[in-house]
């Protein structure tokens, strides 16, 4: 599977932004997707996670209750939305593809986009 993730921008803290991840090719829903972040200087970190169905979520405690992950598989969409964002979410943003059954298992996630900048101004 081929990904490439856009929507990100600048955006005042409080603010939201939802980002999107197009998938290629037809078998989208058979990879479970996962939202991933750097920042400048510091390690990727997993965000959030979505089984190929749909139906399992996961979310780091960071984002918990902040960010919403979903997807579209007839139309082959990964959303990240983000709501109530602070500074510190300012990161390049990425999306991401595995077919392990375990949504939660970052090590797993082999495919990925390019990323999308997201900056948070104060």
């Amino acid at each position: 599977v081929q990904l490439q993730a856009s929507g990100g921008g600048l955006v005042q803290a409080g603010g939201s932004l939802r980002l999107s991840c197009a998938a290629s090719g037809r078998t989208f829903s058979r990879y479970n997707m996962a939202w991933f972040r750097q920042a400048p200087g510091k390690e990727r970190e997993f965000l959030a996670a979505i089984s190929g169905s749909g139906i399992s979520t996961f979310y780091a405690d960071s984002v918990k209750g902040r960010f919403s992950i979903s997807r579209e598989n007839a139309g082959n969409r990964l959303y990240l939305q983000m709501n109530s964002l602070k500074p510190e979410d300012t990161a390049v943003y990425y999306c991401a593809g595995s077919v392990s059954g375990a949504i939660y298992a970052r090590g797993d996630y082999r495919y990925w986009g390019q990323g999308t900048l997201v900056t948070v101004s104060s």
